[in-house]
């Protein structure tokens, strides 16, 4: 027999005398109605335990899966995506190697021209993480990856801001150049945010990264890598960390149209 798991932020409550509740991963309740199986009977089996047939136990698990409150049996990581290239501040990638490791990923450390210049083979997907504002075209070369069959993920941090960009795994998805016209088409200090960019500020010296916002970043990360390496990637979100208190926006970011070429004047 299959054995069950619930699906992580889901928990089975035993309430006395009103017998069973489901505390969804949105912190709601709601009372379930076991029917003729004995409450305690239900809760055996959605623990993983091994016991005998019952149809109306097990239809009752079948409702529990199809309300999505079963964990679904774990994919291994598919062998073509397994390799993945990581660049950057090691205070990103190191805890980023651990995880993606530990989910069956092969993550292995390159130089920055490895990763910018990466084709299918060399490897699956590329990270690059960086602990400071992106330099003028340094991403420029990368954000042809998904031409040549390569995902593409970075990060990079402006002040005590931390940003995700999505991840870009074919032609036409959105690039860090597209970010960067997104970002600046949506603020009215967008000459401000391009000098920024183009390295005209001074900053403090004092270090703003933490263990816990790089284990953060790493996770939020590794995260994007399994929903691509599964198929189903996010590649049009958006994300800013705040550093001081780790708080996480997600924002829509569409690709930025090619411009069209300007009709010929009439000779």
């Amino acid at each position: 027999m299959t054995r069950t798991q619930l699906a992580p932020g889901t928990a089975v409550v035993t309430v006395p005398g009103q017998g069973l509740a489901v505390r969804t991963p949105d912190g709601e309740f709601l009372r379930v109605n076991t029917g003729q199986v004995a409450p305690e009977a239900l809760v055996a089996r959605l623990a993983g335990g091994e016991t005998a047939p019952d149809a109306e136990r097990d239809a009752l698990v079948g409702a529990f899966a199809a309300a999505g409150y079963l964990a679904p049996p774990r994919a291994p990581w598919p062998a073509a995506r397994r390799t993945v290239l990581l660049t950057g501040a090691r205070t990103l990638t190191e805890p980023l190697a651990a995880l993606l490791a530990a989910a069956g990923a092969e993550p292995r450390t390159g130089t920055a021209d490895e990763a910018a210049t990466a084709v299918r083979g060399h490897a699956a997907a590329v990270v690059w993480c960086l602990d400071e504002a992106v330099p003028h075209g340094l991403w420029d070369e990368a954000d042809r990856l998904p031409e040549r069959g390569v995902a593409w993920l970075r990060c990079h941090r402006e002040g005590l801001q931390a940003w995700i960009e999505p991840t870009a795994a074919r032609p036409g998805d959105v690039t860090s150049a597209q970010v960067r016209m997104r970002r600046l088409a949506a603020t009215s200090a967008h000459r401000e945010l391009a000098a920024y960019w183009n390295g005209h500020r001074l900053e403090s010296g004092a270090p703003t990264s933490t263990a816990a916002s790089a284990a953060l970043i790493a996770a939020l990360l590794a995260t994007d890598l399994a929903a691509w390496a599964h198929g189903t990637p996010d590649n049009r979100r958006l994300r800013r960390i705040d550093l001081r208190d780790l708080t996480v926006t997600a924002h829509t970011v569409l690709p930025v149209p090619d411009v069209a070429p300007l009709p010929r004047p009439a000779e």
